[in-house]
């Protein structure tokens, strides 16, 4: 769609801008503007910049915390690689970062990565947000990716390995894991918005359909998908003894269960005053899309 493909466009012209203004060592900034340029949905900034044109909003004062999102999931991407985590090879049909410049330097990117991201915010001033935006902003995203949030699902996801889940577990490790990150985007873009306390409280549940179902999509790309298009070996999760969607319903009752989370994600975004017709056009290329 052509939202996405501009706002993909926009961030992946920005975000070297911010890494190339640092000054710091020059394999850890091509380390960083390794995994950053590799590519992507770029579906955290297209839903934080979705938002806000859905309340009215130029979506250019999203630009910059859009980035800094982006470096936070770049910088979990590639910890998720590492021999001591999925110990992946490939990412998006390229060498991992592990791989092209040893695992020191991956984890140190990774680091600088997350810290950075909050650098960014932390300079962002007025008209762009206020005082009390920023420190809303700084809040939601560091819960998103911290013990409650993106590294508490990671956590939880490695205790998980070599048995199999309940579903109630299995949501658990997606809703954190994956779904944190995506509805802090949302709620980012929210913020930025000045929504009001009612629709923040509905983007949040929104926000969780959206992220079961951006995994669920997933974990039958794994069994269905094609290697090329997703960058990455079919099969794999069964081949790693994880718990997905389809090893616990069957295929059929995953894609049962995807259906009925883009029927809720819809009907709490139709609770939100805003124009709908963007959010509701990414919800269904989430659950459309084939990588």
């Amino acid at each position: 769609m052509s939202f996405m493909r501009e706002q993909r466009e926009a961030v992946e012209r920005k975000l070297p801008e911010h890494i190339n203004r640092l000054n710091a060592p020059i394999e850890l900034k091509q380390s960083m503007l390794y995994s950053l340029n590799a590519g992507g949905k770029r579906i955290r900034p297209a839903l934080l910049n979705a938002t806000l044109h859905s309340f009215g909003k130029p979506v250019e004062i999203g630009l910059d915390v859009a980035c800094a999102i982006e470096m936070i999931h770049t910088y979990s991407l590639i910890h998720d690689d590492l021999p001591s985590m999925d110990d992946d090879d490939l990412r998006r049909g390229k060498p991992t970062n592990h791989k092209v410049y040893g695992e020191a330097i991956a984890i140190l990117a990774g680091d600088a990565l997350l810290t950075y991201s909050f650098e960014i915010i932390s300079k962002l001033s007025e008209p762009t947000l206020t005082a009390e935006q920023k420190l809303q902003l700084i809040s939601e995203i560091a819960k998103a990716a911290g013990p409650e949030g993106m590294v508490g699902g990671q956590v939880a996801d490695i205790a998980g390995e070599k048995r199999t889940l309940t579903l109630d577990e299995l949501m658990y490790v997606h809703d954190h894991k994956t779904g944190d990150l995506l509805t802090c985007s949302i709620i980012s873009g929210a913020i930025l918005a000045g929504a009001s306390e009612k629709d923040v409280i509905y983007l949040r549940k929104f926000s969780k359909e959206l992220g079961l179902l951006f995994q669920i999509k997933d974990d039958i790309l794994d069994v269905e998908g094609d290697a090329e298009t997703i960058g990455k070996p079919v099969g794999s999760d069964t081949d790693n003894n994880k718990s997905t969607y389809p090893n616990l319903l069957g295929l059929d009752g995953a894609k049962r269960k995807l259906t009925e989370h883009i029927t809720k994600a819809k009907e709490y975004l139709y609770h939100v005053e805003m124009n709908h017709d963007l959010l509701l056009a990414l919800t269904d290329y989430v659950a459309n899309r084939d990588h």
